[in-house]
This record gives C-alpha cells, structure tokens and sequence, in this order.
C-alpha cells in the first residue's frame, strides 16, 4: 500500500501519482506485437487518441520502434518520421496533453522534445542501449521512465539467468537510479521491465514481490498489457487477453504500481477506481 504522496514534475505540471494514472499505448508502428495497437494513419492515430483522452488516459505514450524479438530493425530518421507524423496529428488536437516518447534513442529523446515539448522519455533500455541517453535526458530536464532490460531485444529473451531475478532487477534499477540522480534528473519512474529479459516464472515472482521496488522512492510503472506472461501461461492469443491484463492490473496496483502501461484505458481506469474503493472500504 502506498504510504506517501507521488508527484511527477511534467512540463511544469505537477502530475499527483497518490492516485495511480493510466498511460496509454499508442504504436505508430507496423509491427507492434498486438495488431490492435497498429496506428500508421492520421485518422487511425486521432481515432485512437480521442478514444483514451474520453476513456480517462493520463499519460499518451507513442512509440515508433516495435521491440519485440523479432520486430525490424529501422534507422533513427525513420524512427524520428513515424513519431514526428504522429505527434503532430496529437499535439494539434490536443496541445495540453501530457505525451512521452518509447524510444531508447537519445537522439530521437532529443528531438521529440525540442520540437515537440515531449514531457516524458521512456527507455525500455534504462540507459544501456545508447551511452549518452542520460546525459541527453539530464540535459533536456524532462521525466525518465527508467526500465530493465539485458541485452537488445533480440538478443533479450537469451539473457534470463537470474540467481534472484527481484534482487538483481532491484539493484540495476537502484544503480541507473543514483546515477541519473547525480546528473540531476530528479521525475524519474521505474519499470521491472515485464517480459524484457524475464521468463513467464521470472515475470509474475516481479510481480508477486513488486510492493519491494517502493524503497527506491520513485513511482513504478507497470506494464503488463496483453503480453505473452498472460497469453504464453492461458494459451490465448493478444487479441484474447484484455481479462488477463485487468487481473495482472489489479495485482500490479495492490504491489504499489502508481502507473498502468496499458492498450485498453477504460478498462484500466476502472480498475483503479476499483482498487481506490477497496482502499477506503
């Protein structure tokens, strides 16, 4: 349970995190894992995020670069094409909204927010796949959601030998942690990173032991939306596992997760509102 008040520092907008917030998924990509969340249009694009901000989404999330294992490889101009394309058909509907880039690019970290006004970079890397991405963000002064990976992702799935898969997630987090702390990056949130680098067994012990990253003192993102922990242990495909990824939800808030990755934001914001009532019962 959440002991204290959550706050992140985004554009100069406070964002209270007391209350856990959904982001929202949006894949400009032609590869992303679930083809739901294929947003490669402008009318697809608007569509999609009318939809979240009428649904309750706090946070928009665009990404540009599919990392699944075995998602094409694209140039940084390409990368920077598709986010570029699809921030302008956002922020021209929705100039006030609170949008982060997915990308473990520091180039492209910086040019969303230079032209764009980005207000949050998340790296599924946490800093290893590009050595000046935390001097770039440390530069920019925007948020950071600082995730756990080894390797690429490609070569991800090879690197699961854990002696204590929470301890040694735990302190990688802790280390990238201090570090960003030093370079004065102050709004960070940690991500255990489910399903980079983790088995299905891997996943749900994070999961089942995630209330232990509260000690780092930092927001903690989840995001476990309709990924194979729950289609690979159901024996359904992505397409079949919104119910999964609400029950995954609802364990992630009751293990302290102050945000909510997710494909479906009306069904994340209710079972926030769920777990609110269950608290005041």
């Amino acid at each position: 349970m959440r002991t204290n008040s959550l706050q992140l520092n985004l554009n100069g907008r406070l964002l209270d995190l007391s209350t856990p917030v959904v982001m929202g998924i949006v894949n400009v990509t032609p590869d992303s894992f679930f083809k739901g969340n294929r947003f490669m249009t402008e009318k697809t694009i608007l569509q999609r995020v009318e939809k979240m901000v009428l649904e309750g989404v706090g946070i928009i999330d665009i990404g540009g670069y599919s990392t699944r294992p075995t998602s094409e490889v694209i140039t940084q101009d390409e990368e920077i094409r598709r986010l570029s394309e699809g921030l302008e058909v956002i922020l021209k509907k929705y100039p006030d909204a609170l949008v982060s880039v997915d990308t473990f690019r520091s180039g492209v970290a910086r040019h969303v927010v230079e032209s764009y006004g980005v207000a949050m970079i998340n790296d599924v890397g946490g800093g290893t796949l590009d050595d000046m991405m935390f001097e770039t963000i440390a530069d920019l002064q925007v948020a950071y959601v600082l995730m756990h990976m080894r390797g690429t992702p490609n070569t991800m799935q090879t690197k699961v030998q854990y002696e204590d898969v929470v301890a040694e997630v735990l302190h990688f987090l802790e280390k990238r942690l201090a570090q960003l702390h030093l370079l004065g990056v102050t709004d960070v949130v940690i991500d255990p990173g489910f399903g980079f680098a983790k088995t299905l067994e891997q996943n749900y012990t994070l999961l089942n032991k995630l209330s232990f990253f509260q000690q780092l003192n930092v927001p903690v993102l989840a995001g476990v939306s309709r990924k194979s922990m729950l289609t690979a242990l159901l024996g359904i495909d992505a397409t079949e596992a919104l119910n999964a990824t609400t029950a995954a939800n609802m364990l992630a808030l009751l293990g302290g997760a102050s945000v909510l990755r997710v494909h479906d934001v009306k069904e994340a914001v209710q079972t926030i509102s769920i777990y609110k009532k269950y608290l005041d019962a």
